[in-house]
């Protein structure tokens, strides 16, 4: 499904063998600085609701503009393993925004980060460094066969383990709910 997105988002311990085997083995895609702002529309809140089924974000890419919005979908224990999601390229982010707020559109938070993405097999690696949280890997899946995302997720923590980066800990919000409710933020450290 080509609107399908797979990924983690995960702390670990120590990113410097996963670096090391990314530029050696890797295609290095880009470093860039991504300044991203999320929005929700007047007739309903995204955030009301736990957990955050959707999410409608503006992303400024050092110039190169993006719209994207996803719908997360859950299992039983509310956490996510994939994701629709709509994205494409605009033109003019200004204008967007006061499309966005002549229609009620209110600004929910801006997270900024400077990104480092890798090519790899069926994967995008992501070394992230976000304002206010720290550090971070994200790992998307860029592969054909995504009819399974909790196998493909449960072999990108294999890939982190296999690199020898220690502790893994996974959350299930992402960047923005990190930012607006920290203290709602649950950590689950991955098994050895």
């Amino acid at each position: 499904m080509a609107n399908r997105e797979i990924e983690i988002q995960v702390k670990i311990e120590n990113s410097k063998p996963l670096l090391e085997y990314l530029e050696s083995k890797a295609i290095l895609k880009s470093e860039k600085r991504q300044v991203d702002e999320y929005f929700t529309p007047p007739d309903r809140d995204f955030t009301a609701k736990r957990p955050i089924k959707e999410w409608l974000r503006l992303r400024d890419s050092e110039g190169c503009s993006s719209l994207n919005y996803k719908s997360f979908h859950f299992d039983k224990d509310g956490k996510s393993s994939y994701r629709d999601e709509y994205e494409t390229e605009i033109k003019d982010i200004k204008q967007v925004k006061n499309i966005f707020a002549s229609l009620g559109f209110k600004s929910l938070v801006v997270v900024e980060k400077v990104r480092q993405s890798w090519d790899y097999q069926d994967y995008e690696v992501s070394l992230d460094s976000v304002k206010d949280l720290g550090d971070f890997v994200e790992i998307e899946y860029k592969g054909e066969n995504d009819t399974n995302p909790k196998k493909i997720t449960e072999e990108m923590i294999k890939f982190l383990k296999s690199q020898n980066v220690g502790r893994i800990e996974r959350n299930h919000v992402g960047y923005p709910f990190q930012l607006l409710f920290p203290g709602e933020v649950e950590w689950e450290r991955v098994k050895s």
